[in-house]
């Protein structure tokens, strides 16, 4: 048993007394002055006489205190390990306990976070719920003020909301016309518009999308380029403006020569690709009218408007420098870059002419051209975004002489084309307007003028024409007219239509003769009730009795001409007979109520002959002549009395 318990002895005593050492290497002050190899060899030292007491406590095998020695030796480590398990489990513990608060502090934030966004919206609701349009004491301090534009802004949006959800949303007391005179008097302050053209847009478009069209003519549409395919391919001009900094895309699906530039290291104008003719820089609207009328090789074609060129040259790619264009240009100043970029372009088909379109029939010829091409000038409603002037600059008039000149350009482009053409016999109508009296309207003027009909652009996308806006009715084939807006088509506004002549005629074709009828059935209808209420307040006036009678002379004449099965009568056909030697008359020169049109009144005024100015001041001079010998002689005769 004796060198068992040295052994164990040995074990024991080597322990502690490394324990102890390392408790006091531990305790150990630290400002001690001793270095680290001075305090090792202090530890190899204690090591060896460790070793030496071990041997001593093996020698006394009957010393009394080894069991007592070991006993407590075997507490300690019991301890010890106590100790260390104790703190492992301390330590875990601890990191639980800290996960547990992380969670917990991460759930309030996010319950916070919650309910501040769900009492934000509430807050939100009871706000734009409690909208309520301003008073008249409220407008009047506004106007004596400087404008809030933020507060207008959000007075917009509130108005808007509430016309969306009017049932529900509408302040007691208050109509939808308060609410929409409210909204363009803001739009008007806020995004500087006229009453006019505010007006006009808000009786073609929702609220809604009112707003989202007024939102995009602020901002810009982006830079186009078309490829001028006389002398390059849109692929390998992309690779070359790509190499010199040019960021580009293909413009859409719908053209095969549009690149749509979104910045560029380079001016855009100035490349020797472009100086080069490679590409014209083009709105996306203009492609439209050209790929519409799609000219064909060896044709006759006619641009009514061409500066600057840009259809115009596209024209002439398209035809592959064949056939003959007239690119006529009634302003001199413009000549100088219709002319500069067909040479540009390297076009060599082109004839550019200085006349008034509407004298173009006589220059040309009727009935000589295969295509035509009338961009009409117009009021430039749907380019606000480069011109904001628009804003304030049109009115009601400026419309009205718009349309006027477009119905006479697109009656002399009629008159012009070829309804025998093998190939042709189009004519393209487009403006860069969105006013109803510039597009449909003159659309359906010619339909009852000429013997036209319309066609599909051949476009694929884009919104139908109006059949009806407001009080006017127009002829439904209108649908296959085609516009574009710049909220929705990221394109400037703009308006196409395809008509298709059908004969030289000038009379109305059969497919408008029953819008004819309708209207004046209408007319008739309302006269009808306006003589009811005369008769209610008394008898009918002699005016109207007037109008019925001419009515009844008027109405046989119409129903004799034609028959139920569109065939002519004989007598119909016997005065055509003796009046063939003579221009057709107008079928319009007598109106329903028997007046003369303002055709008829205008050329009898013609074949009045004015007496000329020169004539007019020797007669005021003889008059006064006479005056003064009047005058003198009277004089006279008083003195002589």
């Amino acid at each position: 048993m004796a060198p068992t318990l040295k052994k164990k002895l040995s074990k024991a005593q080597k322990s502690t007394t490394k324990k102890n050492l390392k408790n006091s290497k531990i305790i150990t002050p630290k400002h001690d002055s001793t270095s680290e190899s001075e305090q090792e060899d202090v530890l190899q030292k204690n090591e060896h006489e460790v070793v030496d007491d071990d041997s001593e406590f093996s020698s006394d095998g009957d010393d009394p205190l080894v069991d007592d020695f070991l006993q407590g030796s075997d507490d300690e480590e019991e301890k010890a390990s106590g100790l260390d398990s104790g703190s492992g489990s301390d330590s875990d513990s601890d990191e639980e306990d800290i996960e547990t608060k992380s969670r917990a502090i991460d759930e309030e934030r996010e319950r916070e976070k919650e309910d501040a966004d769900a009492e934000m919206q509430l807050n939100i609701k009871e706000e734009s719920d409690e909208f309520r349009l301003p008073t008249a004491e409220e407008l009047e301090e506004e106007a004596l003020r400087p404008p809030d534009i933020t507060n207008l802004k959000k007075r917009i949006e509130e108005i808007v909301r509430v016309l969306s959800n009017f049932k529900t949303l509408r302040q007691d007391g208050s109509s939808r016309k308060d609410y929409i005179e409210q909204l363009k008097k803001d739009i008007r302050s806020y995004y500087g518009y006229n009453e006019f053209l505010i007006g006009a847009l808000e009786e073609m478009f929702p609220v809604v999308e009112l707003l989202q069209l007024i939102e995009a003519f602020e901002k810009p549409r982006p830079m186009c380029l078309r490829t001028n395919t006389l002398k390059t391919r849109r692929r390998d001009l992309a690779d070359v403006l790509i190499n010199r900094g040019v960021n580009l895309d293909p413009l859409s699906k719908w053209s095969k020569v549009g690149l749509v530039v979104y910045d560029s290291q380079v001016p855009i104008g100035a490349t020797p690709e472009y100086m080069a003719g490679f590409y014209m820089l083009q709105g996306a609207s203009s492609f439209l009218p050209v790929m519409a009328l799609a000219p064909q090789e060896k044709e006759r074609v006619v641009d009514m408007a061409a500066a600057p060129g840009g259809k115009t040259t596209y024209i002439a790619a398209l035809m592959k420098n064949t056939g003959i264009i007239y690119a006529n240009e009634i302003k001199v100043s413009r000549l100088k870059s219709l002319t500069a970029n067909l040479h540009r372009m390297g076009v060599t088909n082109t004839v550019v002419c200085n006349y008034d379109a509407k004298e173009l029939p006589k220059v040309l010829g009727q009935n000589t051209v295969d295509r035509i091409l009338l961009d009409a000038p117009c009021s430039g409603t749907g380019v606000i975004s480069k011109d904001e002037s628009v804003k304030t600059s049109k009115d009601l008039e400026d419309i009205q002489k718009c349309a006027r000149l477009q119905k006479e350009l697109i009656l002399a482009a009629i008159d012009m084309v070829d309804a025998n053409s093998k190939s042709g016999g189009y004519i393209v109508y487009s403006t860069c307007s969105i006013m109803v009296a510039e597009n449909e309207a003159v659309i359906d003027y010619a339909l009852k003028k000429r013997d036209v009909k319309l066609v599909p652009c051949g476009l694929d996308f884009g919104r139908p024409g109006f059949t009806k806006f407001r009080e006017q009715r127009f002829h439904p084939t209108l649908e296959k007219t085609r516009r574009f807006y710049p909220h929705v088509h990221n394109m400037d506004g703009f308006f196409v239509a395809k008509l298709k002549k059908m004969s030289s005629s000038s009379k109305p074709s059969a497919t408008s003769e029953p819008l004819e009828k309708e209207e004046e059935g209408i007319e008739l209808v309302k006269e009808e009730k306006a003589s009811n209420g005369r008769k209610e307040n008394g008898k009918d006036s002699p005016e109207s009795k007037s109008k019925k009678e001419k009515k009844k002379n008027f109405a046989p004449k119409q129903s004799n001409d034609i028959k139920e099965n569109g065939e002519e009568s004989s007598e119909s056909k016997s005065k055509k007979d003796k009046k063939r030697k003579f221009p057709p008359k107008p079928s319009n020169d007598i109106k329903e109520n028997g007046k003369e049109s303002s055709e008829s009144e205008s050329n009898k005024r013609k074949k009045r002959q004015l007496p000329s100015k020169e004539e007019i001041s020797k007669a005021r001079e003889e008059k006064r002549n006479a005056l003064r010998k009047n005058k003198s002689k009277g004089g006279k005769q008083q003195n002589s009395k």
